[in-house]
């Protein structure tokens, strides 16, 4: 098995990050382990690199909405206007419209914050897939969500979606 980058970052996700208290090993052993379970090295380099940029996306700044703020609501008069993302040319071509739409309800939805979508889209343009499915995207939302502190229950929410199989595909 040699595995894509993302087929990496599930296994990684699944296998360390669902627990409780994760116990995720160093970089090193980690790619040992991987390495050992069939992974190719230089994919696995590319997810761990993959993995270490979505931690630094902690660190990104708030995005602005309109009147200056960060979207965040100070009392119960305040309304937050939804915004309205334009994709460039080469998202176009990348991010399916199933793909923009999942993003687009999951933000409405209030799993998905502004900042987060584009975080969740530099994570899949980041990766070397021509195009994306639904799972493979809802994936993706789960590992962003999951590495951002106080983001539980929207990543339970995700998590939701992610595992639980549609009632049509179950008979």
């Amino acid at each position: 098995m040699n595995g894509t980058v993302l087929d990496i970052l599930i296994y990684v996700f699944d296998r360390y990050m669902l627990d409780e208290a994760p116990e995720v090993p160093e970089r090193e052993a980690l790619a040992r382990d991987l390495e050992s379970a069939g992974f190719g090295e230089a994919n696995v380099e590319r997810a761990l690199d993959w993995l270490a940029d979505l931690a630094g996306e902690r660190n990104r700044p708030a995005l602005l909405s309109a009147d200056g703020t960060d979207g965040a609501e100070s009392d119960e008069e305040s309304t937050v206007m939804p915004s309205l993302r334009i994709y460039t040319p080469q998202e176009l071509s990348r991010l399916t419209v199933d793909c923009r739409g999942l993003l687009l309800s999951l933000e409405q939805v209030g799993i998905l914050s502004a900042q987060q979508r584009e975080i969740v889209i530099d994570r899949l343009l980041a990766l070397d897939a021509e195009d994306f499915d639904l799972e493979q995207v809802k994936w993706v939302v789960l590992m962003v969500l999951s590495s951002q502190p106080g983001q539980e229950q929207a990543c339970a929410r995700m998590e939701d979606l992610v595992f639980d199989e549609p009632e049509s595909a179950a008979h």
